[in-house]
């Protein structure tokens, strides 16, 4: 589809989305030892968003989540958890959206689609960075990673919805198995407790983690990983479920 037919204020292909619903991902990424999130910035506004789609007539929320992460990452079968809706009335504010339609030199009426409330049913995806290609929208110049402790200011409540994804990601991290979506196929345990420590944004005992992981029975040690040298090597692991 072409940017002219997405963003013609009189296209009838807007009949096919559902009115004021819209969803919005937050989309976790683990890479160096730091948790990051995609993140869109919308052409010549210096406004940032969490990347989000519209719900079609024919089509389950769950799925129109995927579609929109599949478009923004080409990866499919990912973890995706639904863990909000966003409808307070604080949240709506047609201004950043009539910015981006004007600074994007689109003809637009002030009952355009996208000026109208939304409500939003907000997702986390949790994927593999090494894997994921980022693709900006037709309203963007980019969707790239920012580390989380360092995001730009975003539109609209996309920080407080960031911000709830990530407590809701800290309190269920165990059910999650983070692990799995997050690091590669074979990692040691220093590996995964790093990936938990960066999560929770704190120290845990090494050997308390170590026991707790182990008695959990997801994890299933699969041998030493090669070192080259002198030092004692470490087992690698892999996830079992």
């Amino acid at each position: 589809m072409s940017k002219d037919k997405i963003l013609n204020p009189e296209n009838d292909k807007w009949n096919q989305f559902l009115p004021g619903i819209s969803v919005d991902c937050v989309i976790f990424g683990y890479h160096n030892e730091e948790l990051k999130i995609l993140i869109l910035e919308y052409k010549k506004t210096g406004l940032f968003a969490l990347p989000g789609g519209f719900i079609k007539h024919d089509e389950d929320v769950d799925t129109a989540a995927k579609r929109v992460l599949k478009e923004r990452t080409d990866l499919s079968d990912i973890y995706l958890k639904q863990f909000r809706t966003f409808g307070s009335l604080e949240r709506f504010d047609p201004e950043p959206l009539r910015t981006i339609l004007s600074k994007t030199d689109q003809e637009f009426t002030e009952n355009h689609f996208l000026l109208t409330r939304f409500i939003s049913v907000s997702y986390y995806a949790l994927i593999n960075f090494k894997k994921a290609a980022p693709i900006p929208d037709a309203l963007s110049d980019s969707c790239r990673w920012y580390d989380v402790d360092e995001l730009p200011p975003l539109m609209l409540d996309h920080t407080h919805i960031f911000e709830v994804a990530l407590s809701h990601l800290r309190e269920n991290i165990d059910q999650n198995v983070v692990g799995l979506n997050l690091l590669t196929n074979k990692f040691t345990m220093r590996d995964l407790q790093n990936l938990y420590e960066t999560i929770l944004s704190k120290k845990l005992n090494r050997t308390g983690f170590h026991r707790k992981m182990m008695l959990s029975g997801r994890l299933k040690r699969i041998g030493k990983k090669p070192t080259g040298g002198a030092h004692r090597a470490p087992y690698l692991y892999q996830f079992q479920l």
